[in-house]
């Protein structure tokens, strides 16, 4: 691999125990193999080597704080798609009018559900779901404009905030194009947000209508209506709750069918509504926020734009024959802007969720089929978090193999790495030994797209490997419209988020503090500020800290500093390196990354989720830990450990066993001494966005973790 490259295929490589005769009899075959692929490759392709070696992103001046642009931008940034479309109506009309009857919005059908009762007495509901029914592009519009009309009746007025509460469904994206083409702002909230957040959120934006639905307003709207005074209108997507009788006077509850059969009906008489400019205000997204109160983002219909513009141009040949699967909340930046790219370009969408989408996801009744077996999508984003399960699960199915299985599956997986990072694709070993893996995902994955959190390189790799496509890293923020940098899908390279997107521009500023300067040799670090059109307008009811983190420039380019901390490789494309908020002083005056720690030791398959800790009173590291219970309790079994699950997280023993593992893993790791956790803690529960300590994005929330485990806390620092 290239100097670019921040793990070498050897230390990635997975371990093998075969006879020394027979492994090299195999390598012979291999060699063999590879001479006689080699010869017509080389003349047919270019090599994903050279292509990778090529400068991506470059200085705009000789300055060290001078700012990188793309080479496909160093003219000029990018604003817009399409001429004459600067706003999110006149981009879906655009698509509308050209891609008119082709499918837009997929959504299986549900033909069963079944409560499942599990041999430790809870009960799971499982699904049993049909084809998906389509609606067009045509369909969609009419929806959206009717429904639009109808909220306008209800008396929701253009430049007004309007609330979406809802899960990723087709009912949600339409209800946002309504509000984009009739000048309503659309206020954002994660479905998995706690009661105060959602109080906060709705007061704050004084919003008189919500769009929801039935689950959600029954298990979560319901307990706090009356915290929300300006509230008149609920719309539920999905047909009409029962009713109850504590409910507050003055609110009425509609379905979303009821406000487009009245925005239909009226229609033909209302006069033309008002439509946006490019400064308006399109969302204000709640961020799930790792600290504190979520923040209301404001995000004008540019800022989308440019930032969908950005993301496009990474993604080769997108077009009418990509199939997207949604599934991330339509909340979160990600999401959204990923949905918007598909929509602005003729794919079609098929909604799915973390519960119903392979054939093993958890509410899908065992020899039924999961949304990606039948859907078979070509384009897919995730989260780290969602990856890493992938490998995980993988990794302990070929633990379960045949040694003979188990050794082929490791020979072949370690082949294909070397031929990767020679730029060289592996197609007999795509079609017999990863075909199965592959089709986890439906088989028909191109491009896998990952953001809100650092991926490992070994998560990274694994995927290029076991899915045979590319695993595009990128990074961008709620407040840069989720555009910063994506990496290019011939750019097979690890521990990367890429070059900057054509709608932006990346400098680093030095960091005294943390020992970071743009001067720095031989890759310039600081922390990464990101301008461009894509940059929003700050934070709703907020300018203390929107003028912290916004600034203009002379020449009135917006500028957010996102206290990430990252370096420059020579070809132009971005590392994160480390986080402002993750660095903490021990009392010997050592820096310790907290993110740093966390990102070596979550790869063990031993290990579910970690939050290190530390504290400038203390001199070592500490850590929460989820173990797998899989792996904890075969662990336990082999000291001779005995007891329930909670009894054996609760177990001093267990603490020190675990310990002993993560400690190895450090070293290998090559973390400092200082680095590595003295003590843990080892948590029985799962930490999810619905316990809090996880955002949405699986993103660890620092202060609500630390508050969760204060005596934990206070007990390994000796103070009980």
């Amino acid at each position: 691999m290239n100097n670019h490259v921040s793990s070498k295929p050897s230390t990635m490589k997975l371990k093998h125990t075969i006879n020394p005769i027979l492994l090299y009899f195999i390598h012979f075959i291999i060699s063999l193999y590879t001479i006689l692929t080699y010869i017509p490759y080389y003349f047919l392709s270019e090599s994903r080597q050279e292509k990778s070696n090529q400068i991506k992103a470059k200085p705009v001046n000789s300055k060290p704080e001078s700012a990188y642009r793309s080479v496909n931008s160093l003219d000029g940034l990018a604003s817009v798609l399409y001429p004459g479309c600067d706003t999110l109506d006149k981009v879906f009309m655009h698509a509308k009018n050209k891609f008119k009857d082709k499918r837009l919005l997929g959504t299986r059908e549900i033909l069963n559900e079944e409560d499942e009762v599990q041999p430790n007495g809870k009960i799971f509901k499982k699904v049993i779901l049909g084809n998906y029914n389509w609606l067009s592009f045509e369909d969609v519009f009419v929806r959206a404009f009717n429904f639009g009309n109808g909220l306008q009746i209800l008396g929701q007025k253009p430049k007004t905030n309007i609330a979406i509460f809802c899960e990723t469904r087709a009912e949600w994206m339409i209800a946002a194009q309504a509000c984009f083409m009739y000048n309503f702002q659309l206020v954002t909230l994660y479905a998995t947000l706690g009661g105060p957040a959602i109080v906060h959120g709705l007061n704050e934006t004084e919003v008189t209508n919500i769009i929801t639905s039935k689950e959600l307003l029954q298990t979560k709207l319901k307990d706090i209506v009356s915290l929300v005074p300006c509230l008149r209108h609920i719309i539920t997507v999905d047909g009409k709750p029962p009713t109850w009788s504590e409910f507050p006077k003055g609110v009425i509850v509609h379905t979303m069918a009821a406000v487009q059969a009245l925005g239909a009906k009226a229609s033909v008489e209302n006069k033309p509504h008002s439509k946006p400019v490019p400064s308006d205000i399109a969302v204000i997204m709640y961020t799930s926020g790792s600290t504190g109160l979520p923040k209301g983002v404001m995000i004008s219909h540019s800022n989308l734009i440019a930032g969908i513009t950005g993301m496009a141009e990474r993604i080769p040949e997108l077009g009418e024959k990509d199939v997207y699967v949604g599934y991330l909340p339509l909340a979160h930046v990600l999401e959204l802007s990923a949905e918007l790219v598909c929509l602005s370009h003729g794919c079609c969408i098929g909604y799915s969720s973390p519960q119903t989408l392979a054939d093993q996801s958890s509410k899908i009744k065992k020899g039924s089929k999961g949304d990606t077996s039948i859907l078979k999508p070509t384009l897919m984003a995730a989260v780290p978090e969602i990856m890493d399960r992938i490998y995980k699960n993988v990794m302990n199915k070929v633990n379960e193999m045949s040694n003979f299985q188990r050794t082929l599956f490791i020979l072949a997986y370690n082949y294909k790495m070397e031929q990767i990072s020679k730029g060289h694709g592996t197609p007999l070993c795509d079609s017999f030994i990863f075909r199965k893996v592959r089709s986890l995902l439906g088989g028909n994955i191109r491009l896998l797209l990952c953001g809100g959190a650092p991926l490992s390189a070994t998560t990274q790799r694994f995927m290029n490997i076991c899915f045979c496509c590319p695993v595009g890293q990128g990074y961008g923020l709620t407040e840069s419209c989720g555009a910063g940098t994506i990496t290019e899908v011939w750019d097979y390279n690890t521990g990367r988020v890429g070059a900057p997107l054509v709608c932006c521009e990346i400098k680093l500023k030095n960091w005294e503090e943390g020992g970071y300067f743009n001067t720095d040799k031989p890759h310039p670090r600081g922390e990464i500020i990101i301008g461009g059109q894509n940059v929003t307008m700050g934070y709703y009811k907020n300018e203390a800290k929107t003028k912290a983190d916004f600034f203009e420039d002379e020449n009135g380019q917006r500028w957010l500093c996102t206290g990430d901390i990252g370096e420059f490789d020579p070809d132009g494309c971005l590392k994160i390196i480390d986080r402002k908020k993750d660095l903490v002083k021990l009392q010997a005056g050592e820096y310790v990354s907290l993110g740093k720690v966390e990102a070596a030791l979550k790869n063990l398959s031993l290990i579910d989720n970690i939050c290190a800790y530390a504290n400038s009173y203390h001199s070592y590291v500490i850590g929460f830990v989820v173990p797998n219970q899989k792996e904890l309790t075969e662990l336990a079994r082999k000291r001779g450990l005995r007891g329930t699950w909670e009894e054996l997280c609760n177990s001093c023993e267990m603490e020190n066993e675990v310990l002993k593992v993560l400690s190895e893993a450090a070293v290998s790791a090559s973390l400092e001494k200082f680095e590595i956790p003295v003590k843990i803690r080892l948590s029985p529960e799962p930490w999810t966005p619905e316990t809090g300590l996880v955002t949405d994005a699986f993103k660890l929330k620092r202060k609500e973790l630390k508050t969760h485990y204060q005596a934990d806390i206070e007990r390994m620092y000796g103070r009980k």
